[in-house]
């Protein structure tokens, strides 16, 4: 089985978290965590995170970037590919079809929610090798 999930960041660097339902039949019940889900057949974790993204918060970002795969040996026993995208949009305006909330957060702030260890590792993954958009001058 393999997943896929976004790492969605705003132009000032807040990262958008997703709190899961409390299902207990679900992988990281009532944790914070990443948008993303399993692929289907044989879907490329590409196209995984794209219909995800649409079909879990009606979200679409204009790039996405793969970065790496980490293995959810505790949840899903998934092997989950990472993305990447930047999004400037209110969370206020996506429909949230499963889960109970999204929001942004600040990286420094993440180490006070409960998120599932392989995600905490991919989010740490990704921070030490970001490049924030830098602020243009006119």
């Amino acid at each position: 089985m393999h997943g896929a999930v976004a790492i969605v960041a705003n132009h000032r660097g807040e990262l958008l978290m997703h709190l899961r339902d409390a299902y207990p039949h679900i992988a990281w019940p009532a944790h914070w965590s990443l948008l993303g889900g399993q692929s289907e057949f044989d879907e490329k974790p590409i196209d995984t995170i794209v219909r995800e993204l649409q079909e879990e918060a009606g979200l679409q970002v204009e790039s996405l970037t793969e970065l790496f795969d980490i293995h959810d040996v505790d949840g899903s026993k998934q092997l989950v590919t990472f993305f990447s995208s930047i999004w400037e949009g209110d969370v206020s305006d996506l429909v949230l079809t499963e889960g109970v909330k999204l929001q942004f957060f600040d990286p420094a702030y993440l180490r006070n929610l409960v998120i599932p260890p392989f995600i905490r590792d991919g989010i740490h993954r990704y921070l030490t090798i970001r490049t924030l958009p830098q602020p243009s001058h006119s």
